[in-house]
């Protein structure tokens, strides 16, 4: 059910990406407008993860997931209504807000009911509807949108989200204990603590390239190697294939070699050197070449997310679990809503080079300010402060 959630959020989220082009034309919206309409997703998202994780840690799975997937199918659906830059971009941020609780959910899933061994399994699997959303919408809504209008396609995705909610409540016991006991109060993430900015460092920096991808791959391919919104439709599946194979791919590559470990250097320093190809995408006027390296980006992205979370919820508390996804999610978010409108200029402007180059760069700093911020305390600073 989680891995469903996760697929729905994505695919309701994915929508417009892939339309982008149909929608744009119709709506007479440059990139840099698209981007801002996917800043306030972005704004709301990062705002609602910690939320909803906070809650989810207070109030359990049960209720909380029923009424975040409710408030987002409903914002959701209100796109097949709306026409303009501002409604798009309030729907957005009620979609992104309510889309908040679907990783702390999973993470907070996966850690409760799964042994250590199998946990960041457990987080691929429970992550992994959100690659695999990103892989069936093209393959989906396009052939909807071109026979019915791109209107429909939100229409479809609401239903379905309504679904969801009702097979939800037919899974799940209400009458259930709901909360962990320790959860007496719902609890806010403290912006002071290295643990927390290391998170945000591996998370939010190290997989930039998956909403880099996501957003603007459509209009890259579009504008830059002139693919029709059908032939999108064929194949926009490819990239998030490569992240779903990396959730699995890492989820066991953790559990099978780094399970206990708080601190695997090796791994994100491994992550950040082979994500640097992505920056040579715009060198190439080959789709399949193109693809390949977009394919493999989102791969070594998707190991950022599982090892990250795996660590972090090592260092939290277990009855913070859901807020440890929270902070990851919502920094991310807060990162790609940050860069989005720059990026979505430079596209406008045709400086693909410069574009593509931030986003193969970014995750190299991020692996290297969490090996900054893990290192032991006295491996930062050598001295006794009270001498």
């Amino acid at each position: 059910m989680m891995l469903a959630c996760s697929l729905l959020s994505y695919m309701d989220r994915q929508i417009l990406a892939v339309l982008s082009p149909m929608i744009l034309a119709d709506l007479k919206l440059n990139a840099q407008r698209y981007a801002e309409i996917v800043s306030a997703f972005s704004v709301a998202y990062m705002l609602g993860n910690p939320m909803w994780g906070a809650i989810l840690d207070r109030v359990g799975l049960r209720r909380g997931m029923a009424v975040a997937v409710t408030i987002w199918t409903i914002a959701c659906g209100a796109h097949a209504v709306l026409s303009g830059f501002l409604g798009f971009a309030v729907a957005r941020a009620v979609l992104g807000f309510g889309e908040g609780a679907t990783f702390p959910g999973g993470l907070r899933t996966a850690m409760d009911w799964l042994p250590a061994r199998q946990q960041s399994r457990g987080v691929a699997v429970a992550y992994s509807g959100g690659s695999l959303g990103a892989i069936i919408t093209p393959l989906i809504v396009v052939p909807i949108a071109l026979a019915y209008g791109w209107r429909s396609a939100f229409i479809v995705t609401g239903v379905a989200g309504l679904l969801w909610v009702l097979l939800w409540r037919t899974t799940v016991d209400f009458s259930a204990v709901v909360a962990s006991p320790q959860a007496d109060r719902i609890r806010i993430p403290n912006p002071f603590e290295r643990r927390f900015w290391s998170l945000v460092a591996a998370y939010a920096l190290g997989a930039l390239p998956i909403g880099f991808i996501l957003y603007l791959a459509p209009i890259y391919l579009s504008r830059g190697l002139g693919f029709t919104q059908g032939q999108l439709g064929r194949v926009l599946w490819i990239p998030p294939l490569g992240w779903e194979i990396g959730y699995f791919f890492w989820g066991w590559f953790t559990d099978r070699f780094a399970a206990n470990n708080p601190r695997p250097s090796w791994l994100f320093l491994s992550f950040a050197v082979l994500g640097v190809p992505l920056i040579a995408v715009p060198e190439f006027r080959s789709s399949a070449v193109v693809l390949g390296l977009m394919f493999w980006a989102m791969f070594i992205a998707s190991g950022f997310v599982v090892v990250s979370l795996r660590t972090s919820a090592l260092a939290y508390p277990k009855e913070q679990t859901g807020l440890v996804a929270g902070i990851g999610a919502g920094s991310w978010s807060a990162v790609v809503a940050a860069v989005l409108p720059s990026l979505g200029h430079m596209f406008d402007m045709k400086h693909y080079a410069n574009a593509f180059l931030f986003a193969g760069i970014v995750p190299v700093f991020g692996a290297l300010l969490w090996w900054a911020l893990t290192l032991p305390e006295r491996g930062l600073l050598d001295i006794d402060v009270t001498k």
